[in-house]
């Protein structure tokens, strides 16, 4: 488990650098969603070529008919996120952008958490959890600050 801790602090420095990067991109082209469908193309070309080189079986009608509707939710939720932060990154700064981000989704993780909602495991709302992800949005609001 303390193996996976370096993988996933490098994956949370990647987000910040997408951020920037695809806020660059977005000056370039003159628009977040132009700026996001390239993203996602790019994207999209690179996971095409990480598939063929797996050459992972792929699943029949059956498999994909029992894939609940909001699976299927998950690249609209990465593009929204990923059109929004080509817009917010220069307004906000990286570091108030991720934080914030951060926060955002500790607090979705909360409530994934305590209901056991997608497969998570049920693990109830404490005080301590709560008053984490409190401490953070402080930070966040510290990065505010001029």
């Amino acid at each position: 488990m303390l193996a996976l801790i370096p993988l996933t602090l490098l994956v949370g420095a990647l987000l910040a650098l997408q951020a920037g990067v695809n806020t660059q991109l977005r000056v370039a082209l003159g628009d977040p969603g132009l700026a996001a469908l390239v993203s996602f193309l790019v994207g999209t070309l690179s996971l095409a070529l990480l598939v063929l080189a797996q050459r992972p079986a792929l699943p029949d009608a059956a498999a994909l008919a029992r894939v609940p509707w909001y699976a299927w939710t998950g690249g609209a939720l990465g593009a929204v996120y990923v059109a929004t932060v080509t817009v917010l990154a220069p307004r906000l700064g990286a570091a108030t952008l991720t934080i914030l981000v951060v926060a955002g989704q500790l607090a979705m993780s909360l409530v994934l958490d305590h209901f056991g909602l997608l497969g998570f495991a049920r693990r109830p709302l404490e005080l301590g959890r709560a008053a984490g992800v409190a401490l953070v949005l402080a930070g966040a609001l510290l990065t505010l600050r001029k």
